[in-house]
């Protein structure tokens, strides 16, 4: 309880809730352990919340409220984001004409009353109840949204609560973050601290000629945060700097490093950059979640068929695995899943990263150091005398790096690595133009798989919806074939920050390579050749897999529509989705 002893005192004596005696020892004890007189009242049994806040109310000429007898509407619910609701211990209960009344435990609570009035940019109402149950109230309504328990809300919400105190060792050199903490100390700590909460993988601060723009990548779209004043750029930009061990008074270069942090149980790396702009260090802060890699080649999103090829894959004895997309579209992720369901007592894996991101227990793991002319190519090399099984070659960028995992494919190695192309028949056309000859290509890769990530839809707010016509023609799906889909989109809720979309999965195009496409690789044809009997021989294009994955409700159309296009092959996709 938050309250400070008053009158209300006098209220609870008149009613002969509690004696003259019963209040002079919660007096005493709260003087003794400087603690509210009305939260010793109730440590001491001689009173419950209800009472006290029942009298407060009185004392102060506000309503209380019975939270166990009223029904909260969703789309009261929705205007005060969870997070907030729970950290302050607050709910809204009604709207009337742009008034908004809100529930707390403290009438004196005016530094919450004034957060909320600037966050909702509304006039705030507040009536009583007691803090247990409001937050009883706070599981109910938030957690019980579309059906959910309120436990695995509240589960969810202390999964992504950092933990204070670790976390303020990790991230300040040693000194507590608290509220005696310098304002840019704590003002860092509480970016970090959100994104986190927000599922973001990324922070960007960014410089303008008049201010500072925050912004958080969350589920690979950025969103724009609160910003900090245009002033407190060198201070924030040097606090990062100390805590990512960076030289503070370099501001010409550019500059990497990390910063370590426990979240919960979790522990957290951030990988920092900072370059220079025409108006200042601009920062990009990665986090980056252990938990991720964590998962299994199933999780990643591959349709059945595509799986079912994908497993065979990896238990190839040797040959190259490609996999391709633009950064960002989580090639890491499914290398790494590949790698920790090859990673197995009896085989060894060895890797070659810049730089590694993520630490695998079990596999070993070198990070290519430009600056001593440790590059791919002599990693690779070396690799080759330490009898591995399988290699991950983080990217191959040039010719001597792709000729380098070539040559351990041919001698018995299965290799995986990536490249930057918009789909799978143009990695092989990629490596012919590095300089890589066309007959090694065709008898060292074995497949490629192209991916992009798109946004799921909410599972507590999803609803059926039925595409527009010129939806469905732009996607190209017949009349016939739209009547047996199930679409699906969210409508918004405090779940997915009202944006109808919540985590991401993949959509892949993975091309093998058969005797015929091997034979049209000697030959040297061209990217649409190889595209074209890739597909007439059962490979489906990256918007195909989303189509099919938009006709099931995962994902919708517009996610599709904006990580892929429709390409000329695509015209009889009547025969290829259903």
């Amino acid at each position: 309880m938050a309250a400070r002893g008053g009158d209300f005192t006098t209220i609870m004596l008149r009613k002969g809730v509690i004696s003259p005696e019963q209040l002079a020892e919660a007096q005493q004890l709260a003087s003794e352990q400087k603690k509210p007189v009305a939260e010793c009242l109730v440590h001491l049994g001689y009173a419950t919340s209800e009472d006290v806040v029942r009298a407060m109310a009185e004392h102060h000429g506000m309503r209380f409220v019975d939270l166990s007898a009223i029904k909260i509407p969703e789309s009261v619910v929705e205007l005060v984001p969870e997070a907030v609701a729970r950290e302050n211990s607050v709910l809204p209960l009604s709207l009337e004409d742009d008034v908004l009344t809100v529930v707390l435990s403290d009438p004196f609570d005016l530094e919450t009353i004034e957060k909320l009035r600037f966050i909702l940019n509304r006039r705030i109402e507040t009536v009583l109840a007691p803090k247990d149950a409001i937050q009883g109230a706070i599981n109910r309504h938030y957690g019980q949204m579309e059906g959910e328990s309120a436990d695995s809300m509240l589960q969810e919400f202390t999964d992504t609560a950092i933990d204070f105190t670790e976390t303020a060792e990790d991230i300040s050199g040693g000194e507590a973050v608290d509220e005696n903490s310098a304002p840019v100390v704590r003002l860092v700590y509480l970016l970090i601290q959100e994104a986190v909460q927000l599922r973001a993988s990324d922070i960007h601060i960014e410089p303008f000629e008049n201010r500072i723009r925050v912004r958080y990548r969350i589920d690979g779209v950025l969103i724009e945060r609160d910003s900090p004043p245009r002033r407190l750029l060198g201070a924030i930009t040097s606090r990062i700097k100390i805590l990512s061990r960076m030289d503070i008074a370099e501001r010409r270069r550019p500059q990497d490093g990390r910063i370590k942090i426990t979240v919960g149980e979790k522990e957290l790396d951030l990988r920092v950059s900072i370059i220079p702009t025409n108006h200042g260090q601009s920062t990009v802060m990665r986090l980056l979640d252990k938990d991720n890699i964590k998962v299994g080649v199933r999780q990643l999103g591959l349709s059945e068929h595509n799986y079912k090829m994908f497993q065979g894959l990896i238990r190839r004895p040797n040959g190259i695995i490609l996999v391709t997309g633009p950064t960002g579209s989580g090639k890491t992720t499914t290398l790494y899943a590949a790698l920790n369901h090859l990673n197995r007592p009896d085989r060894k894996i060895i890797t070659a990263e810049d730089p590694v991101e993520y630490y695998l227990p079990g596999i070993n793991q070198c990070e290519v150091k430009h600056s001593i002319g440790l590059d791919f190519a002599r990693i690779i090399r070396a690799m080759l005398r330490q009898a591995p099984n399988v290699i991950l070659v983080g990217e191959m960028r040039d010719q001597e790096t792709a000729s380098m995992g070539i040559q351990a494919s041919l001698t018995g190695h299965l290799v995986f690595s990536t490249l930057h192309t918009n789909d799978a028949p143009s990695a092989i056309t990629r490596m012919v133009d590095m300089g890589v000859p066309g007959y090694l290509v065709a008898s060292s890769v074995i497949a490629v798989l192209a991916q992009r990530l798109v946004r799921t839809v909410c599972s507590r707010c999803k609803q059926q919806y039925t595409p527009r016509d010129s939806e469905l023609e732009a996607a190209g799906i017949p009349p016939e074939t739209a009547a047996k889909a199930v679409f699906m989109r969210g409508k918004g809720c405090n779940n997915c920050q009202r944006n109808g979309y919540r985590g991401r999965t993949g959509i892949h195009e993975m091309m093998i390579i058969s005797p015929k496409i091997r034979e049209m690789i000697f030959d040297a044809k061209s990217n649409a050749d190889i595209r074209k009997i890739a597909i007439n021989q059962g490979m489906k294009t990256l918007f195909v897999d989303g189509l099919e994955k938009a006709m099931k409700g995962v994902t919708t159309l517009d996610e599709v529509f904006r990580v892929a296009k429709r390409t000329e092959q695509d015209s009889e996709i009547e025969l290829l989705v259903g």
